[in-house]
């Protein structure tokens, strides 16, 4: 018996979307992460891009738990000397690009420096959000939210 190797043109990828009002960003980053590679499948294989194209809305409603929207802080540097600046997922969430905390989440659990995974994380579109522009593609509607009650947040 031989192992099955996917090939580039036998892939189909789907679109899917998903709803992320009141979703903790951890498990909704790790499934979109998952689906962006093609881990879901059965057909997976490492070296080739077998993933999802992922569309995202209403990222500015997600929920972080514990004290995390105060107390988690993201850092970059400017390539300065003395540059490191920061900034809490509070200010991020409540300014122009909430949903850069969604994007950053599901970039930090993909593979790191290689071209197939940028070509992965490319398929990801986050929007604040209820509108996007993909509705040609006819996305799936996936109900993250229900898949587990610890997807939500505690009332």
């Amino acid at each position: 018996m031989k192992t099955y190797s996917a090939k580039p043109s036998e892939v189909e990828n789907k679109w899917v979307v998903i709803d992320a009002e009141g979703v903790v960003v951890g498990r909704l980053a790790s499934y979109v992460a998952k689906r962006l590679r093609g881990k879901h499948r059965a057909d997976f294989t490492p070296h080739i891009d077998t993933g999802d194209h992922v569309i995202i809305i209403n990222a500015d409603k997600v929920h972080l738990t514990g004290n995390k929207r105060r107390d988690k802080t993201y850092y970059w540097h400017t390539g300065h000397q003395g540059g490191i600046k920061s900034r809490r997922a509070e200010e991020i969430l409540d300014g122009r690009f909430p949903e850069r905390v969604v994007k950053k989440a599901v970039e930090r659990m993909m593979p790191k420096e290689s071209p197939l995974a940028r070509q992965q994380f490319s398929k990801l579109r986050v929007y604040a959000g209820t509108e996007h522009p993909h509705e040609a593609q006819q996305p799936e509607a996936i109900d993250f939210a229900s898949m587990n009650v610890k997807n939500t947040k505690a009332a």
